[in-house]
């Protein structure tokens, strides 16, 4: 197509007429364009501050800070495109079909997200404490919005989705101060079970870790067939409470030893029932 220098100028006129007419529109979509953008920065900073100053939990903090911030984003650039002159109401139909499409392709996300927002909010654990759920235990280490990491005792990290999180039973570990160990120590019918008692409770006072309040306790738990279980209960510390478990067993294993006490090895009843025969029992 060749085209002659007339139809050449009547095409560079029309340009130039249209971007005259335009360009007021141009001008005023970029004016609000990087104004709001600076305003949603101070804003966004502003919330920031806030949320800070009323010791809000860092996660919620740095979350409710960036939704709000895609919310105003959204908002600019809808009203940006509306100074251009495009039609926005097609515009929102397709954003609404999209995140309806997003949605239901993004249950399981989304129910996790939703835990996420619970957790929280009402803080049934924190960073740094033990917890016991969905049958793993580990120290909380981050806290995120679909999912809870978790480091256990041996050092792996464990992702717990916060949805099933959520709605399932959580064990805290770390939200009391002191934490009760439930020890059973098996004796022979031959013992005198005072003495036995006399000597578990020496065994807890010589042990400094051990908390004088609450007492702890020393009792008969049982009688089976083959041995008396008596029941340790002492209290102590969560720093100091896998230290005072194990020292209460090698204690009173040295202790009885000491006294000619004989420990019995511990059997369970569903042991017996299953092993009617077994000569140990």
């Amino acid at each position: 197509m060749n085209l002659n220098p007339d139809q050449l100028t009547d095409y560079a006129n029309t340009f130039l007429k249209i971007l005259i007419d335009y360009s007021p529109k141009l001008i005023s979509a970029f004016i609000i364009l990087f104004a709001g953008l600076y305003i949603i920065r101070l804003i966004n900073r502003f919330i920031r501050r806030i949320m800070v100053k009323r010791n809000l939990d860092p996660t919620l903090t740095r979350f409710l800070a960036d939704i709000l911030l895609w919310v105003l984003r959204v908002i600019l650039f809808v009203s940006f495109i509306s100074k251009l002159g495009i039609e926005t109401s097609s515009f929102v139909a397709i954003l609404g079909a999209m995140g309806l499409a997003v949605g239901l392709s993004l249950q399981g996300s989304l129910s996790n997200f939703a835990g996420g927002m619970l957790i929280i909010l009402f803080k049934p654990f924190r960073v740094n404490d033990t917890i016991e759920a969905q049958g793993v235990i580990g120290t909380v280490s981050e806290i995120q919005i679909f999912v809870t990491k978790l480091i256990t005792a041996n050092n792996q990290t464990i992702f717990v989705p916060n949805g099933s999180l959520s709605n399932g039973n959580i064990i805290n570990y770390s939200m009391e101060k002191i934490r009760r160990a439930d020890l059973t120590i098996a004796i022979s019918y031959d013992t005198n079970i005072k003495e036995a008692k006399d000597i578990i409770t020496a065994v807890l006072k010589n042990n400094p870790k051990v908390l004088e309040t609450p007492a702890a306790e020393v009792s008969v738990k049982n009688l089976t067939d083959s041995a008396i279980q008596l029941a340790v209960r002492p209290w102590a510390t969560n720093e100091d409470f896998w230290g005072v478990y194990a020292d209460t067993l090698q204690n009173c294993k040295q202790a009885f030893d000491t006294a000619g006490i004989v420990i019995q090895p511990f059997v369970k009843e569903s042991s017996k029932k299953n092993n009617p025969t077994d000569p140990k029992l």
